[in-house]
């Protein structure tokens, strides 16, 4: 039985990387900052907590890190812990640099002087790339971030790949692009379009504030690329890849798609919001997945249109389940 450490198990990702891997037969250890005091809702809700062992690890403190990878003693290790938003990063640059960029080297130094070949898994951002000026970004585009959180995406890229030539360590970066699902917390643009979307649809007299609505994203389902992480950690030598749809839409395109569904007006609803701005933001972002199909065999079913058919139905059925 392999072993694993999902070092931010509570989030999306970790949720459905924890159910995933318990399907395959994994024994599965995951960290969060409070292992006593943290809710778990994603857990508890996938109906997984109890068949896991968490345990507390603080990304930017090496001594837990280091007891965190001791106890669990994992075959592989996937840090997808950090301040995960990029929009908090502007309020919170200090806590997202620390906990993303110290994370990482704190996680890649332990694992060096565990004397145990671990398999490690880092979780890069399409937000390292910035603003790809309408081209799609591939695995060489140099990056240039335009965001705390994009700073510190591309800082932990290089520590990664900076400890995978310097140690010889299995050490591999994936730069997934946006995805999405119905465990996205609201403070993520495209659930809190969704819900406040299906609120309207029940009879809810609010509006939806937005800030800009020309920007472009590369949105997938997020379920999907968690099998891809898992194929990347499959390989017998560590590869970065881009991981995305190859299709890009605008949020005023998704706005229109979700209240399209609902047979509404997206255009009586929506109200743009000029303090919901950031200070820099990407206007165009695309990206080119050829290699993950080459490397990994790999590729999107889903695009943006199939993601917000998939939330919507989601979160018909939470409320019809009163959650």
């Amino acid at each position: 039985m392999k072993r694993a450490l999902i070092c931010g198990i509570s989030g999306q990702d970790g949720t459905l990387l924890a159910e995933f891997l318990l399907k395959k037969g994994y024994e599965v250890f995951g960290t969060s900052r409070d292992a006593n005091a943290a809710k778990f809702t994603n857990l508890i809700n996938k109906k997984i907590k109890n068949e896991l062992t968490i345990l507390t690890m603080v990304p930017d403190d090496f001594r837990s890190v280091y007891i965190a990878i001791k106890m669990s003693s994992p075959d592989e290790l996937y840090f997808l812990a950090g301040q995960t938003s990029v929009g908090l990063s502007f309020e919170l640059p200090a806590d997202t640099m620390k906990s993303i960029t110290i994370g990482t080297l704190n996680i890649l130094e332990a694992c060096r002087l565990s004397g145990k070949n671990i398999k490690i898994y880092n979780a890069g951002s399409s937000e390292s790339f910035g603003d790809t000026n309408g081209f799609a970004a591939n695995e060489y585009q140099p990056f240039n971030p335009r965001s705390p959180y994009g700073v510190a995406k591309a800082s932990s890229y290089w520590l990664v790949n900076n400890y995978r030539e310097a140690y010889n360590l299995f050490a591999c970066t994936g730069i997934l692009f946006n995805h999405e699902s119905d465990l996205r917390p609201e403070r993520f643009v495209t659930q809190k379009i969704i819900k406040c979307a299906v609120r309207i649809y029940k009879g809810a007299s609010e509006k939806l504030k937005l800030g800009r609505l020309d920007i472009s994203r590369d949105w997938g389902w997020a379920p999907e690329y968690i099998e891809a992480i898992w194929l990347m950690m499959q390989k017998d030598y560590p590869v970065d890849l881009i991981i995305a749809t190859g299709k890009s839409y605008t949020l005023e395109e998704f706005v229109n798609e979700t209240f399209l569904i609902l047979g509404l007006d997206w255009k009586e609803y929506v109200v743009q919001d000029r303090s919901l701005y950031r200070p820099t933001d990407i206007l165009i972002s695309k990206a080119d997945p050829s290699k993950a199909k080459n490397e990994i065999g790999w590729e999107a079913k889903y695009d943006a249109k199939d993601v917000i058919k998939k939330m919507i139905d989601a979160e018909m059925l939470n409320n019809l389940l009163g959650n």
